[in-house]
């Protein structure tokens, strides 16, 4: 996976090193971090885009994200698509947990589902939901899932 920050600039490490570089210098500048991974995809004709974000919010002192976008062709499901975007965030997750809790950074994993049954992403709340709390993760779903919703929105 290749990973770039907001302006374009792409980063020549893999996303366990530059957590890890990033974690200390924040700390070493006295920064308390907390960091949010999401997810979130576009779904065009012939393919789907998908953009993950490792987010670092500077308690506050605003924050800043790590970018990753990958294509998917073909098609899927609403549910399948969901879930799909939950495994990608779990994966990044999962690749720099040890090291977030070596340093006492706290993680949360956001999902772009909907809470409200009204929405067709409601279909995968409960699969999505079980799947992170199950990886010992913080979940977070739309409102407060503002790194897929948001953040990866903005990207994809």
């Amino acid at each position: 996976m290749s990973w770039r920050k907001l302006n374009g600039t792409f980063l020549s490490n893999d996303i366990v090193k530059l957590v890890e570089t990033t974690i200390l210098r924040e700390q070493a500048n006295g920064v308390d971090l907390k960091v949010c991974v999401g997810t979130d995809s576009q779904v065009y004709r012939n393919h789907i885009e998908f953009a993950s974000v490792v987010v670092f919010l500077r308690k506050g002192s605003g924050g800043f994200m790590y970018i990753n976008n990958q294509r998917h062709i073909g098609r899927m499901g609403i549910k399948e698509r969901m879930i799909f975007e939950v495994s990608k965030s779990i994966e990044i997750a999962y690749s720099i947990c040890h090291l977030l809790d070596e340093h006492g950074v706290d993680l949360e994993v956001h999902a772009d589902i909907n809470t409200n049954p009204q929405f067709k992403s409601n279909t995968a709340l409960q699969e999505a939901m079980g799947y992170i709390m199950s990886m010992g993760f913080v979940f977070k779903a739309k409102p407060d899932a503002f790194a897929s919703s948001s953040c990866a929105d903005k990207i994809v």
